[in-house]
């Protein structure tokens, strides 16, 4: 029961199992939370986007909710008895910086977030689909292939971060490029975020039925939309590759 997903992992829905007779985790009960997560996260990205098209400096915004967020997310990770009231923190505060950013990829690509959102929603959807139908299997060869792409991407994005801190010009090359390999590199990782959806799929349905805590609810729905956001933003990336050729 791994998932790549480093917010839900086995070893934390094993801790949190509840107590006879109380009420447990349900499978309704997480989407409802999901839909609560994405309203908050959409609330609070469209009034940074109504910011940015007023000619309003959104920058404050931006760090305000990649920290805030990052802050919130790590204390949701640890703390999963908190995820009640942390989660929709999270992403009240992640909607501040999906708004700015999302703004400033509009006006350079028109119709682009659109795009993303929909193709961000036809995944979910779609892979759901399968998941459903149990046309992929989740084996554990399959979760650990998706659990060690999925650190490397992170390592790679890490490293990225740091030398664009530390240094005014170097960033990985190809990464942010619009060439046919920046593209495909792009590709592969939208993959990734994708297969992400369905290990937590499996995880928060498997998960569903241990009989763990109701607050753990709002810990696999606080888990679900941080893949989302991640493959909704990779998704412009990739349209923004797309769309400079």
């Amino acid at each position: 029961m791994r998932t790549a997903n480093p917010t839900l992992n086995d070893r934390t829905f094993n801790k949190q199992r509840a107590a006879t007779g109380k009420r447990t985790m349900t499978l309704q009960g997480t989407v409802n939370r999901v839909f609560i997560l994405l309203f908050l996260l959409m609330a609070t990205a469209y009034y940074t986007w109504n910011l940015y098209a007023a000619g309003e400096p959104v920058g404050i915004y931006i760090w305000v909710g990649i920290i805030g967020s990052l802050i919130f997310a790590l204390i949701t990770a640890f703390v999963p008895k908190a995820a009640p009231v942390t989660a929709p923190v999270y992403a009240a505060l992640e909607g501040l910086f999906i708004g700015a950013i999302s703004a400033q990829y509009a006006s350079l690509y028109e119709g682009i977030v659109v795009q993303a959102a929909l193709l961000t929603i036809m995944t979910l959807f779609g892979l759901l689909i399968i998941y459903k139908l149990r046309i992929i299997k989740v084996t554990k060869n399959f979760r650990m292939g998706v659990m060690a792409a999925t650190l490397g991407i992170f390592l790679v994005y890490l490293v990225d971060i740091v030398l664009r801190v530390f240094t005014s010009s170097m960033h990985v090359p190809l990464l942010h490029e619009s060439s046919l390999l920046g593209i495909g590199i792009s590709l592969f990782i939208v993959a990734i975020a994708a297969l992400n959806l369905v290990l937590d799929f499996d995880f928060i349905e498997r998960a569903s039925n241990r009989g763990v805590p109701k607050h753990m609810e709002w810990y696999g729905a606080f888990g679900l939309v941080v893949t989302l956001v991640w493959l909704y933003i990779e998704m412009l990336r990739l349209l923004a590759k797309l769309r400079s050729r």
